[in-house]
């Protein structure tokens, strides 16, 4: 009887040491992604998941699109899940 209730005490110890370690970092950095995407605004600076820098110039429910290199001739639509950093535009 005591080796059974040793077993399940361990079992349950090792999956809440999981939860700690594994889900619930994760579940916090998802969090930080989605406040990122519900703040971008056009003029933001950005780096796309693919590594290309560019800037919003606009925005509908769950697109955005970038415009990249300086010749202004380079747009294009992306999803927001695309967006790996953000800089904020100054003013």
């Amino acid at each position: 009887m005591d080796n059974a209730l040793f077993w399940i005490i361990y079992v349950v110890v090792i999956v809440g040491a999981m939860y700690f370690i594994a889900i619930r970092p994760q579940r916090k950095q998802q969090k930080e992604l989605q406040a990122m995407i519900a703040s971008l605004e056009i003029g933001d600076s950005v780096l796309t998941s693919g590594g290309f820098y560019g800037v919003i110039i606009d925005i509908t429910e769950d697109t955005v699109i970038v415009e990249f290199g300086s010749n202004k001739n380079c747009r294009i639509p992306m999803q927001k899940q695309a967006i790996a950093q953000v800089e904020k535009a100054n003013g």
